[in-house]
C-alpha cells in the first residue's frame, strides 16, 4: 500500500477563525510533550473535544479544524451548529457538512476555548480505512499559531513550548533557523529545486500533512515540467473526490542548506487541483517524506521553521513499486489457539510430575484488507488483479497478521521481491504473483 496523502481546503470565513484563541497553556508551565502515532509518514495526535478523546491528523496544511468518522462518538455535544458547504482536492462536486463554535479541545497541558469546527457528515469519507487505527480529524493553524511546536519524528513525539525568549534560545542553540511566512493561516518556505539540469527558486506550502515528499503543480511555473521518466499514479482524496497525477524523480531539492538528490514527486492533473485557491507565487508543497528525515519546529508567531538533521537523514527515496493500494475493510472474527500451562501441584508421596499444555480457543477480531485501487500497466494489474478484491494471505502469510504499515513497507522494498497474493473474489479463492517493479 503507497502512503496515502490526505490534503484539505475548505471555503470558509477567514474572520470567523482569527476570532478563536488558539492553544494556551492550562497551567504554569513551559512546555508540554504529547506523543503520536507515525503512520505513512503522518502524525497521529489525541485531543479531547468537548471532553472526549479524539485522534487528529496534524496538518500544517489546513487552516481550520475537520472532523469526520464520528458514527461511534454519538456522546460528544456541539453548539451554535449550520450547515455549509465543503470543497477542495479532488475533481468531484463539493459536499455537505457542519459548522460549530465554541468548543472547547485540550491536548497534553495545551487548551483552545471557542474553537470552531467543521464536521464532514459523508461516512464515505473515512481516512482510518487508508491508515488501520481510528481517526477523527485533523487540526492546523489553531494548534500551531500561539506556540513553538516541535516534531521529533524520531522519538514520535510532538513538543509544545510556550513562546518566550528562554525557549527560543534553546531552539536556536540546537536547530538551523530559516526563514518563512506565514499566508492566510498557512506556513510557506522558499527552496531550490533542480529539474533536468535547471535549478530554479520554489514557494511551497510545509504541509506536515502530506505524506509525499514534494509535490508541484505544472499549471504554476513554466519551469516545473514533469520528467520523461514517469507514471501515471492514484495520489491520495481529497473532500472533492480522488487526486490523480504522476510521479517520477527531479534532479535536486535544496531546503534551505539541507539537500536531496533524486527524490520522488508527484505532479497532480489540473483537475485534482482546481478547487484550490493559492496564495501568490505558490508552486507545491514539501511533506512528510521530506520533514521526516529532521526534528522539526514551527514558530508561526515569529515566521521561522527549525531543523536538525534525525538517523533518517539519508534514507532512499522509495515508492509503492507493485501498483496496488490496499486498505482496511473492516474486522472480522478469526479463532486462535492458545496454549495453556498448568503445573501441577508436588507431593511427598509423588514428587515427579511433568508439565501438561492444554489447547484452548478464542476468537479475536482481526483487520480485513481489500483492493482500493490498481495502477494501470502495474505489476499488480498485469497480473489480474482488480479493485475490490480482499486479501486472504500475502506471500503465504495470513493477511491479517500484517499491519497496513507493513504491508506499505512491503510494496516499497527497494529489491524487486516477488509476491504472491491470495484473494477471495465474488466469494472464489484466486492465487496472483507479480514482480515489484522499479520503473524510476
Amino acid at each position: 500500500m503507497k502512503k496515502v496523502i490526505i490534503l484539505f481546503f475548505l471555503l470558509f470565513n477567514t474572520l470567523t477563525i482569527l476570532a478563536q484563541d488558539g492553544f494556551q497553556f492550562s497551567k504554569k508551565v513551559d512546555k508540554t510533550t504529547i506523543p503520536f502515532k507515525f503512520i505513512n509518514n503522518l502524525i497521529f495526535i489525541p485531543i479531547k473535544v468537548n471532553g472526549v478523546e479524539l485522534n487528529f491528523l496534524l496538518d500544517s496544511g489546513v487552516e481550520e479544524t475537520i472532523l469526520f468518522s464520528l458514527e461511534d462518538k454519538k456522546e460528544i455535544e456541539f453548539s451554535n451548529v449550520e450547515k455549509i458547504t465543503l470543497r477542495g482536492l479532488g475533481s468531484e462536486d463539493a459536499i455537505e457538512g457542519l459548522k460549530s463554535t465554541n468548543n472547547i479541545l485540550e491536548a497534553g497541558g495545551v487548551k483552545s476555548n471557542n474553537h470552531l469546527l467543521y464536521i464532514v457528515l459523508d461516512q464515505e469519507f473515512n481516512l482510518s480505512s487508508h491508515v488501520g487505527i481510528p481517526v477523527n480529524g485533523i487540526i492546523g493553524y489553531q494548534f500551531f499559531r500561539n506556540n513553538l511546536v516541535e516534531i521529533d519524528y524520531e522519538r514520535r513525539r510532538v513538543i509544545v513550548y510556550r513562546d518566550i525568549e528562554k525557549n527560543r534560545k534553546k531552539i536556536e542553540r540546537r536547530f538551523e533557523k530559516v526563514a518563512i511566512s506565514i499566508e492566510k493561516l498557512k506556513p510557506y518556505i522558499i527552496n531550490t529545486i533542480s529539474i533536468d539540469s535547471v535549478e530554479f527558486p520554489a514557494k511551497l506550502l510545509i504541509d506536515i500533512g502530506n505524506s509525499d515528499a514534494l509535490w508541484l503543480f505544472e499549471s504554476r511555473s513554466k519551469l516545473i515540467r514533469v520528467p520523461v521518466k514517469n507514471f501515471d499514479d492514484y495520489l491520495g482524496k481529497g473532500f472533492s473526490g480522488d487526486v490523480e497525477g504522476k510521479r517520477a524523480r527531479i534532479s535536486k531539492f535544496a531546503l534551505s542548506k539541507f539537500e536531496f538528490h533524486n527524490p520522488i514527486v508527484a505532479f497532480p492533473d489540473s483537475s485534482s487541483i482546481r478547487n484550490v485557491k493559492m496564495v501568490s507565487g505558490r508552486v507545491g508543497s514539501v511533506g512528510g517524506e521530506i520533514l521526516r528525515r529532521f526534528s522539526v519546529v514551527l514558530d508561526y508567531a515569529n515566521g521561522f521553521l527549525y531543523l536538525k538533521k534525525n538517523k533518517e537523514y539519508f534514507s532512499v527515496f522509495n515508492y509503492n513499486k507493485s501498483g496496488v493500494e490496499i486498505q482496511h475493510h473492516g474486522l472480522q472474527w478469526v479463532q486462535e489457539t492458545v496454549i495453556l500451562h498448568t503445573v501441577p501441584s508436588v507431593t511427598v508421596d509423588d514428587p515427579i510430575k511433568s508439565d501438561k499444555s492444554d489447547f484452548k480457543y478464542k476468537f479475536n477480531l482481526k483487520p480485513v484488507y481489500e483492493i482500493a485501487n490498481v495502477r494501470k500497466n502495474s505489476p499488480a494489474a498485469n497480473s489480474g488483479l482488480q479493485k475490490g478484491d480482499i486479501i486472504v494471505s500475502i506471500n503465504k502469510n495470513l493477511g491479517y497478521k500484517y499491519s497496513l504499515q507493513e504491508i506499505n513497507s512491503l510494496f516499497k522494498s527497494e529489491d524487486e521481491k516477488w509476491i504472491v497474493l491470495e484473494i477471495e473474489r465474488h466469494g472464489e479463492i484466486l492465487k496472483f504473483r507479480f514482480q515489484l517493479q522499479n520503473i524510476l
